[in-house]
């Protein structure tokens, strides 16, 4: 992408959870939800919006369908706080890449507890500097 691809993926996340927090009362949306990226077509006529909610995934669906119904009049509050000739036309979809990495340290950290190499003892061995 280029910089400027990047420069409006950027301004578009900041807006939109603006006008999530500031402008939107949906019982839906009450959760922590917040804008995780934004990419933006070749042409900048759409993008998809990728949202994380934290909860359970009953909650995510609602928060989705919460912004989905409100899809229009944030594009409406975008195309008066951004300046370009073409307001996108967005698109938002659940990011599910921050529990995704929460499992991976999950993992990771049992593999760790499971490896005896790295008890403590063995471990300020290896940490110290004269080694």
């Amino acid at each position: 992408m280029s910089r400027r691809t990047d420069r409006i993926n950027e301004q578009l996340r900041e807006e939109i959870s603006t006008l999530l927090a500031r402008e939107i009362n949906d019982p839906r949306l009450n959760g922590l939800i917040s804008i995780t990226r934004v990419v933006s077509s070749s042409d900048l006529r759409s993008a998809k919006v990728y949202i994380s909610v934290m909860g359970k995934q009953e909650a995510k669906k609602e928060a989705l369908a919460g912004i989905q119904s409100a899809a229009t009049f944030l594009r409406r509050g975008l195309r008066d706080r951004i300046n370009m000739r073409h307001t996108p036309f967005l698109t938002y979809e659940l990011d599910e890449s921050l529990e995704e990495a929460a499992q991976i340290l999950r993992v990771m950290n049992q593999i760790k507890s499971d490896d005896p190499s790295l008890e403590p003892d063995n471990v300020e061995a290896i940490n110290r500097p004269d080694c």
